[in-house]
């Protein structure tokens, strides 16, 4: 069983080598699969500048284009039995990929959502942020009929051969929504499993704001009735 573990990268200098580390100290066979989204911090450099290594995969895209679109670049690179998604952030932690994986090692799930909603260790942190995050989460199980706490999630985990299920399109935020409809329509067998979050507020370099809020609405009205 191997992991192929995708991580869009768009700005994170302070970051990326940390993610890297905690990832690699996991004890899977795996692949990690880094999409630089044409960062100008100098993220780019020191992904340029990693060691050679058979488990690092570095891409860099020629110009930004957002998370969505470095994400269906690097799943273009996978190999492995089982995806991963990874933020480049530190809030999210390589540590619960033993929980995110098991039911899938189980035989019980095809697609696992790592919620931070569901009774983990979190950082009290952006009340209003998480009310959002609530309100997407009722509007996209209203229009998939799932009962998701935590649709944003960045954790999704899946089968690589969901993918093959899936003609992904969006290329920034709007990859949450889409991949979530998408999915249910596939009526694949979905879990959902607690994970720690340290969340970052925007001073420390939180990039989702508001207007992806709003378009994340439109987002799931658009692949619930038009797609």
């Amino acid at each position: 069983m191997k992991l192929s573990i995708v991580i869009p990268v768009y700005n994170e200098k302070k970051t990326i080598l940390e993610v890297l580390e905690r990832v690699r100290n996991t004890n899977f066979t795996k692949e990690i699969i880094i999409v630089d989204d044409c960062s100008t911090d100098g993220t780019r450099e020191v992904l340029s500048n990693l060691p050679t290594s058979e488990e690092f995969k570095v891409i860099l895209q020629r110009h930004n284009m957002g998370k969505g679109a470095a994400l269906r670049k690097g799943f273009q690179a996978v190999t492995g039995d089982i995806v991963v998604v990874q933020d480049a952030d530190l809030e999210y932690d390589p540590a619960d990929y033993t929980v995110l994986i098991q039911p899938i090692l189980a035989n019980k799930a095809d697609v696992v959502y790592g919620s931070r909603f569901l009774g983990g260790p979190h950082r009290v942190l952006l009340f209003w942020h998480s009310v959002g995050n609530t309100v997407l989460t009722l509007m996209s199980n209203m229009m998939t009929d799932l009962n998701l706490t935590d649709m944003e999630t960045c954790y999704k985990v899946f089968r690589t051969d969901v993918l093959k299920k899936l003609n992904l399109r969006e290329n920034r935020f709007g990859f949450e929504p889409e991949f979530t409809a998408k999915v249910a329509k596939t009526r694949c067998r979905i879990y959902e499993v607690p994970i720690s979050y340290s969340g970052r507020d925007y001073t420390e370099g939180k990039k989702i704001g508001w207007k992806d809020g709003v378009a994340a609405f439109y987002f799931i009205l658009k692949y619930r009735f038009f797609n």
